[in-house]
């Protein structure tokens, strides 16, 4: 009986074209209110997908109950879908229906058209400290490593860190996608693309990388620890962090819903706990929230950037003669941010992060003859002028702004590819 009035043939196809895109990037929660009012689902059948763990299996558990719901499901499933700011999905179901049969889902709104990339961004209405999450493109390969010159190094290594241990240093990358606590924290889509392109490049920088995804707040503090204290460390002349999840200003979350803080992660690695490293330099890298606001953008004023920059006094501190060269606590560090304090970050659900794309990116081409002050510095600039699309919507053109600090003491080159004496 179910099939005799179901969904049409055309509908259920382009459900099933783009189930894995769909189960991956609905939000749900909004949606099925919409669709309850028009009595497409019942409230025993939100109840039902409810129960699911985890927001991928609530969709999947949606997705196996809508083909079923009658020959108005498909349309009142996408009027859902624009009435809750995800447009993107509505079209990219229609984009797999042939054109002819595609009109009940249209009544009313104006046709969509083909954008060769498009950035859509999605409702508002998400879980606290969500990054926005972008689709369509696929994941770039991380570009060719440029090697350094001989010549460069012996220009520059005098003023630099020392950079010549092979391998450069070790690398801990922690990737959290698929969330299970009371948070609500959703699947990260494309955030696979993004520790395999960090992975790719820190091998092709020399570096030895461990990869840990999905840990919890406790997992990833322990794993933070064990990295820190590793013998190797002695021996290696730099080492390197790259922390990937959601966040809030000052900590992210672990797969359980619980928050790591991000100073217990820099003192870690600070020249008390971790002697070791001690005038090492030391990369950490953050792609995660650091809170939920959507940096809207402004226009810019006609005329030339500006570009004043203030001055910062130093005052010398008294000198004690002491037997022992004395460090602080905290310095060799620097440490990149995708998104400025109290803005969410922006994620493409294929390409993977903003943030990530343009770091891997600037230290492929750059590695070899800039420090990474100052690559950072053109991953700045590489953000800046990204924004996303999603006309029709309050997201259109939302922009990001990455950041860094740094406790640096001397230029940071990793003199890629270049080994004195060999």
């Amino acid at each position: 009986m179910l099939a005799a009035c179901g969904m049409q043939r055309c509908h259920q196809e382009a459900l099933k074209k783009n189930r894995v895109s769909l189960a991956k990037q609905l939000m749900l929660k909004e949606l099925l209110e919409h669709l309850i009012e028009e009595d497409i689902i019942t409230l025993e059948m939100m109840e039902m997908i409810q129960a699911k763990a985890g927001s991928f299996s609530q969709n999947v558990e949606f997705l196996n109950l809508l083909p079923k719901r009658g020959p108005k499901a498909f349309s009142a499933f996408c009027q859902a879908l624009r009435e809750t700011k995800q447009q993107h999905l509505e079209e990219m179901l229609l984009n797999t229906i042939p054109s002819q049969n595609n009109e009940i889902a249209k009544v009313g709104e104006r046709p969509y058209l083909p954008h060769p990339v498009r950035e859509s961004c999605l409702s508002p209405k998400r879980p606290r400290s969500m990054e926005h999450s972008l689709d369509n493109g696929d994941g770039p390969p991380c570009p060719q490593v440029k090697p350094c010159t001989p010549e460069f190094y012996h220009t520059h290594q005098h003023l630099a860190y020392k950079l010549t241990s092979r391998p450069r240093g070790l690398a801990l990358v922690l990737s959290n996608v698929h969330f299970n606590g009371e948070k609500d924290l959703d699947f990260r889509s494309g955030g696979d693309v993004d520790h395999a392109a960090l992975e790719m490049l820190f091998e092709h920088l020399e570096y030895k990388v461990t990869i840990l995804s999905d840990l919890t707040a406790q997992e990833m503090q322990e794993a933070l620890q064990r990295f820190s204290q590793l013998p190797a460390h002695q021996n290696l002349d730099s080492c390197l962090v790259s922390l990937l999840s959601h966040g809030v200003e000052g900590g992210i979350y672990g797969v359980d819903g619980k928050l790591l803080q991000l100073q217990e992660v820099f003192r870690l690695f600070d020249n008390a706990n971790s002697p070791s490293l001690q005038n090492n330099p030391k990369m950490f890298f953050i792609q995660a929230c650091r809170g939920d606001e959507t940096d809207r953008g402004v226009d810019q004023r006609d005329g030339k950037e500006r570009s004043d920059s203030p001055g910062y006094e130093e005052s010398d501190a008294n000198k004690e003669e002491n037997s022992k060269l004395r460090l602080p606590t905290c310095s060799d560090m620097i440490c990149g941010y995708a998104c400025l304090k109290g803005t969410a970050a922006m994620r493409n659900t294929k390409r993977g992060s903003w943030y990530i794309e343009a770091l891997t990116s600037v230290f492929a081409e750059d590695s070899q003859n800039m420090h990474v002050a100052d690559m950072l510095v053109k991953v700045n600039r590489l953000i800046k002028q990204r924004e996303g699309y999603a006309p029709g919507t309050e997201f259109h053109r939302c922009k990001e702004m990455s950041e860094y600090c740094s406790t640096l003491c001397r230029d940071f080159y990793l003199f890629q590819g270049y080994f004195p004496g060999n």
